[in-house]
């Protein structure tokens, strides 16, 4: 492989609380986010223990970045303030744009296990005041691949192909 990239700095999460109490661990954010942009902050989540995240993130807002939640366990509940309301279960994802602005609830559900990952993205100063939106990709829209990938991503060449992947 030609210009394979070192890594510059490793991180390590910090264990958390964040909305009404969910536990969770904040790989990155808030101090080094310069260090990743455009990556604001990248929040890991992975608890047996309904008490540890049934409290959720009730209603709060965002402008100018969007969120990706991929949940491999569990289930959480969405509602915005444009009327869309939604739910993400085992190996689904979910993605909100904010963009001019929307206020939005994050509500897990008791489950088994809650495990999964949300990452904030920011958006290029052009697109910051765009019209909100938000979307649910289900696990089976979800291209999968069990194997080495190579070859380059637009071509496809040894690439992944599906709704997800552009």
């Amino acid at each position: 492989m030609e210009n394979i990239r070192k890594p510059v700095k490793t991180v390590s999460g910090r264990r958390t609380t964040d909305g009404a109490g969910v536990r969770l661990v904040r790989v990155f954010g808030h101090r080094n986010v310069e260090d990743f942009d455009p990556f604001l902050m990248l929040d890991a989540f992975d608890s047996t223990d309904p008490a540890d995240y049934v409290k959720g993130f009730p209603w709060h807002p965002h402008r100018g970045i969007e969120t990706i939640t991929y949940l491999i366990s569990g289930r959480i509940d969405h509602g915005d303030s444009l009327g869309n309301r939604g739910a993400i279960g085992d190996g689904d994802c979910q993605w909100m744009t904010a963009g001019s602005g929307i206020i939005h609830q994050e509500m897990p559900k008791q489950s088994a296990r809650l495990l999964g990952a949300q990452l904030w993205l920011n958006l290029p100063a052009k697109d910051k005041m765009c019209p909100p939106k938000y979307n649910d990709l289900a696990s089976s829209r979800i291209p999968r691949h069990n194997g080495d990938v190579q070859g380059n991503r637009r071509g496809n060449e040894g690439g992944v192909r599906g709704a997800a992947v552009s």
